[in-house]
């Protein structure tokens, strides 16, 4: 009879995304989320993913907005590609079938925004008076952690979609659909920096993203301890961050996403142009 053997497999590890990179966290540290070894990010991490953020902004914000369109449509073929790994990570098919859906509704906003919200003003003279909508910059955000891949795409797309780039931290308690998807990204021609993703605790890194003073923009959405929430707003009020609050109440992400999580996240700049003669 043949020798029979018990072959162990290998236990996947969770890493951070950073850059376009999956390292391991600088410190070494991991959790254990459903017996998977998990990145636990550190400060170090923190700084590193703003540094990435800021370096992919210029490139990602110059590019023409049907360009960023066709990445996040990538994104969405991609991650209907992979349903059944997101199901397996208990999203929901409900839950995975309208993030890909969220990703396709808002890269088709990609080159309607400006259109939507800029404008020809009237003014008295001979003179063109332009308001045209431009990106915040880089956005940090915290990740609902009552729906880890539909809050996510959620609160990531309409952040990208305007050519803004994005540090987020990932759901707490269930990190495995973010690092997943970031795996999504990196296949589907998102330029690295533009998302980065860590895992860990809230409480650990988020007073470091928000007092850092390269990120130009917050979203609480995730936060769900008032104390902390006013913790990090107070925080990131002293590098003047713009800050979106947590909602207060339960969020249905599967209701329309309007375009609010869009508009905060715009500049207007305006110029005017003499005519000539």
């Amino acid at each position: 009879m043949p020798e029979q053997t018990t072959r162990l497999a290998v236990r996947k590890t969770y890493k951070l995304f950073i850059g376009g990179r999956f390292p391991r966290s600088e410190s070494g540290r991991t959790y254990l989320v459903h017996d998977t070894n998990v990145a636990l990010a550190s400060r170090k991490d923190i700084r590193d993913a703003v540094v990435a953020a800021r370096a992919a902004a210029p490139a990602w914000s110059g590019a023409t907005a049907y360009h960023r369109g066709q990445i996040l449509y990538r994104a969405a073929e991609m991650l209907e590609g992979r349903r059944d790994e997101f199901i397996a990570l208990e999203c929901g098919a409900d839950d995975v079938d309208a993030a890909v859906d969220r990703w396709v509704w808002y890269a088709g906003w990609s080159d309607k925004v400006a259109q939507v919200y800029g404008n020809a003003n009237p003014v008295a003279g001979p003179y063109f008076n332009l308001t045209a909508p431009e990106p915040t910059g880089v956005v940090g955000v915290v990740a609902p952690d009552d729906s880890p891949l539909l809050g996510l795409v959620s609160v990531v797309a309409p952040a990208i979609v305007t050519g803004n780039t994005v540090v987020v931290l990932a759901a707490e308690n269930a990190p495995l659909p973010a690092v997943t998807l970031a795996e999504v990204l990196a296949t589907s021609d998102v330029p690295g920096g533009v998302v980065n993703i860590l895992t860990g605790r809230v409480t650990e890194t988020g007073g470091w993203l928000a007092s850092h003073a390269d990120v130009n923009a917050l979203d609480l959405t995730g936060v769900t301890d008032p104390a902390l929430a006013a913790a990090l707003e107070q925080t990131a009020a002293q590098t003047l961050t713009r800050v979106r609050r947590p909602p207060g109440l339960p969020v249905d992400w599967h209701a329309d996403p309007g375009v609010g999580r869009m508009t905060w996240l715009l500049e207007t700049k305006t110029v005017w142009h003499p005519k000539g003669v």
